[in-house]
């Protein structure tokens, strides 16, 4: 998303990925805002799928704001800084640098927009493809974690898919409808304020900062 298909020309390695990449890029080059509806699907590996929906908006440079609704609703917002989960059921907000988010998950720093491909992924085109219209994509971490399998729509190179698979074989599907792209986004989007009585924790440091 965004940024992150400015870097991957380097990760192309083949005429077909590259063409593909190369008009990837040039759409997230010109696109500094979106937002879309999206579907979730979680699929625990060997446990009962659930399901979720929702809206996402992202803005550059790092904002983003996920908010998942029905029965299992929580709220994560970034705001260039800091990486809030918010989980209404539980009061309960978790905090984390973004800086550490990053470091801890390649597919996170993805998400948010500020990864870079061709230092953290190999990319490649899957074998076997959805059959769904879509371009797809797969990238996984040199370093070890989740890969991401995406879904480009061919005439506007809008990200209409994510499959997310982590090392345990737990699957996240994430199906993205309503895409609008340069949306004027309001600052109040991006800024988190913990509710009244809720728990705020912090998320331990990850084991390469202790290591220091």
């Amino acid at each position: 998303m965004t940024t992150v298909a400015i870097l991957m020309m380097g990760a192309a390695t083949s005429p077909q990925l590259k063409a593909l990449i190369g008009h990837m890029q040039k759409h997230y080059q010109e696109t500094n805002s979106f937002s879309a509806k999206f579907k979730e699907g979680i699929s625990p590996a060997g446990g009962t799928r659930r399901e979720r929906e929702g809206t996402v908006y992202y803005r550059k440079p790092g904002r983003m704001r996920w908010e998942f609704g029905g029965q299992d609703q929580e709220i994560i917002v970034s705001d260039g800084k800091q990486l809030y989960s918010y989980q209404p059921d539980l009061n309960q907000v978790i905090e984390t640098p973004l800086e550490q988010a990053f470091r801890s998950s390649s597919a996170a720093s993805f998400l948010v927009g500020l990864g870079n491909v061709e230092r953290d992924f190999d990319a490649t085109i899957p074998a076997h493809a959805p059959a769904d219209g879509f371009k797809h994509v797969t990238l996984k971490p040199k370093r070890g974690g989740d890969t991401i399998e995406m879904g480009l729509d061919p005439k506007t190179m809008d990200l209409r898919s994510l499959r997310l698979t982590d090392q345990l074989g737990d699957v996240t599907e994430l199906a993205f409808s309503d895409i609008k792209n340069g949306v004027a986004l309001d600052d109040k989007l991006f800024a988190f304020s913990p509710p009244a009585g809720a728990d705020i924790v912090t998320a331990p440091p990850s084991p390469s900062q202790t290591s220091h």
